[in-house]
């Protein structure tokens, strides 16, 4: 019995050190995504992984036939809504990223942003996920894109040295 149980817990490392070495490097890149982190320095970015990992490692006997990536990205999705919902008091709030190309959008942009055209993940199943109507999905992406488009203009550059003076 014990020699069984050893032999499927070696199984399972296996399969699971062969999805992580295969599928980590995507998901550390959506989180870096999420987070609008700089690539070499992303720790929020990797502690999203690893809770992804960790749990998608703690189900890994129950998906019977699920897609542990989808499980995987579920998780850090959700994770990533729940920290950005307790950081910012909701997903539509959040400080700007300058440094980052998503960093201009909100977590609830960056989130169905990267749902939608990094992930490629149907409208349908983002909005699923997130608990949103589909159209409200196709919004939020269409005006997070337009936004990564046509960034909005800062002020003008001041010219010279002349003050304006109120009258």
């Amino acid at each position: 019995m014990r020699e069984r149980q050893a032999s499927q817990g070696a199984r399972r490392a296996r399969e699971f050190e062969a999805f992580v070495a295969g599928a980590a490097g995507r998901l550390l890149h959506a989180a870096t995504l999420l987070t609008a982190e700089a690539p070499d320095d992303n720790p929020r970015a990797r502690r999203l992984l690893t809770l992804s990992l960790a749990h998608t490692y703690a189900c890994w006997d129950r998906l019977r036939g699920e897609d542990p990536y989808d499980r995987a990205r579920q998780y850090l999705a959700a994770r990533f809504a729940r920290a950005a919902w307790h950081q910012y008091g909701g997903l539509g709030r959040g400080r700007p990223h300058p440094d980052s190309p998503l960093g201009a959008l909100v977590p609830q942009e960056r989130l169905i942003l990267v749902l939608r055209l990094y992930e490629g993940v149907a409208e349908e199943q983002a909005a699923a996920l997130l608990g949103l109507p589909t159209e409200r999905v196709r919004t939020i992406c269409e005006r997070a894109t337009a936004t990564l488009l046509h960034p909005p203009r800062g002020p003008a550059p001041k010219v010279g040295g002349a003050k304006v003076v109120p009258s």
